[in-house]
């Protein structure tokens, strides 16, 4: 089943990050359209893909992860403007029948993304 889905993963206190708002766009001639915004669970997960098996097109796309907020919230100490506040991810969908999952590894320092499964 194809979908788009994503998780993050608070290196700093080696748990699922909860409570980060996700912005996903659709990027088109460089125009961003915003397609859904969503709120990480307990699992730092989504409850829901972002996009469907029906919403999944070829293109190319944007993950706007909120981190700077949800590190606030654990009261982790970084100058203002903090060094990471919106991760943003820009990447391609070339087949729209399969799954795409986009994992973020963060600290309030740095991160990582890949594809996963």
């Amino acid at each position: 089943m194809s979908s788009l889905t994503t998780h993050i993963l608070d290196l700093t206190h080696g748990t699922p990050a909860h409570n980060v708002e996700i912005h996903l766009s659709r990027v088109i001639n460089n125009q961003i359209t915003p397609l859904a915004v969503a709120v990480t669970n307990e699992d730092g997960r989504l409850s829901e893909p972002l996009l469907s098996e029906k919403d999944m097109k070829k293109g190319e796309y944007e993950l706007l992860f909120h981190i700077g907020d949800y590190f606030r919230k654990k009261e982790i100490q970084d100058k203002d403007p903090r060094f990471l506040d919106k991760v943003s991810v820009r990447f391609g969908i070339s087949d729209s029948s399969s799954h795409y999952h986009v994992p973020l590894l963060v600290s309030p320092w740095g991160y990582q993304v890949y594809r996963g499964s």
